[in-house]
């Protein structure tokens, strides 16, 4: 059986597989098989053979085993063409929402205009003033290093699933359940948010994964992806406005849309710079608002150079993703970026990844 998070490719076409077997149509030998992440497809193939996925399941990398080791271990090694350090500070624009909110039309076209130069270049900007309450954010960063700093064998009770769903908890370490190289120096967190009544909420999600005791927990996130969710609308309208169509369009698209929250803990590395935190990508998602604590380590790819994204305490990072580059036909441009590691001190970030509801079609205006 293949976990439904593959995409498999067989003589060139792209297939989805969903719990399914290997087709006995196609040869073993023809298929590349890549992982689907919950944010973009990772292009590393992995290995079929006698036509059954390799299977990590039974093995899990952990903060503990990370800050134990003196080295990089190879599984971790990237290759030197992708290491190539930042040196420069990405001079993003750092929009101040206070008057959109106010309703301030001259500000708010005023926002529009640098939010399109920005995204026109890189896709990249940050907000203040952005109404999500700063208390929220601090808690949301005190559960998360309630959870990493647990023992492995509770954070395994929240294991990435194997079985179609929208509501589940995921717990990946360095995400060694799925790949045997150019591994991750992080540990993961992930789960999906939907206001649908239908769909349970988030605090039945954490109790119900990690027991009673995460009650809090789960109350913490729910109000986080709430105030994100809040955050994204007001952000889509601005958009709308920078690309000069009707400003309620992006609005309404992503009303009754879900999302998918990450939380990121980044250990302290003995060797930073031989390994990433998240190697360089694209977020496959629409939007991408993130939240890096102090110790930083985002950087964005701008001008043909890595550029650093210094961390703002009162400020969100905006990333523009694939699904938002297709909504603006390809003018608005998908944020390549990527996180490096700290030798001294462990960086966690907060993620919220914007998502239209499963269902709509992805085109953009007919203006």
């Amino acid at each position: 059986m293949i976990p439904n998070n593959l995409i498999i490719a067989c003589n060139g076409s792209l297939l989805p597989i969903f719990n399914a077997t290997l087709s006995p149509s196609c040869p073993t030998s023809t298929y590349t098989v890549f992982l689907m992440d919950s944010t973009h497809l990772l292009s590393s193939p992995l290995e079929i053979q006698d036509q059954t996925l390799v299977d990590h399941h039974n093995s899990s990398i952990g903060s503990s085993f990370l800050q134990n080791q003196t080295n990089v271990p190879k599984e971790f090694l990237w290759p030197k063409v992708d290491l190539v350090n930042a040196h420069q500070e990405l001079l993003e624009p750092l929009v101040d929402l206070e008057r959109f909110f106010r309703g301030d039309e001259l500000a708010i076209q005023q926002s529009a205009k640098v939010i399109r130069a920005a995204c026109l270049t890189h896709g990249c900007f940050q907000v203040i003033n952005h109404g999500v309450d700063s208390h929220l954010i601090n808690a949301a960063y005190y559960h998360l290093n309630r959870f990493f700093h647990l023992p492995l064998s509770h954070k395994l009770r929240a294991r990435r699933a194997t079985t179609a769903g929208l509501n589940t908890l995921s717990y990946s370490g360095a995400h060694s359940d799925r790949f045997s190289s150019n591994l991750p120096w992080k540990e993961t967190l992930t789960f999906r948010f939907h206001e649908n009544p239908k769909e349970s909420s988030v605090v039945d999600l954490f109790k119900s994964s990690l027991g009673d005791d995460f009650e809090e927990m789960g109350i913490t996130y729910q109000k986080y992806c709430e105030g994100m969710k809040s955050l994204a609308l007001a952000v889509m309208e601005i958009l709308a406005i920078s690309l000069g169509v009707d400003r309620l369009h992006y609005k309404n698209y992503f009303q009754d849309g879900g999302s998918i929250m990450r939380c990121n803990y980044y250990p302290p590395c003995p060797e930073p710079g031989l390994t990433f935190g998240t190697g360089p990508h694209c977020d496959a998602t629409s939007l991408t608002i993130l939240h890096q604590d102090e110790v930083g380590g985002l950087e964005i790819f701008a001008n043909n150079k890595w550029q650093i994204v210094r961390p703002r305490q009162d400020a969100l990072v905006i990333n523009i993703g694939e699904t938002f580059t297709a909504l603006t036909n390809g003018r608005y441009k998908s944020c390549l970026h990527r996180a490096v590691v700290n030798s001294e001190r462990a960086r966690k970030s907060l993620v919220y990844f914007v998502c239209p509801r499963e269902d709509k079609v992805v085109r953009p205006p007919e203006d």
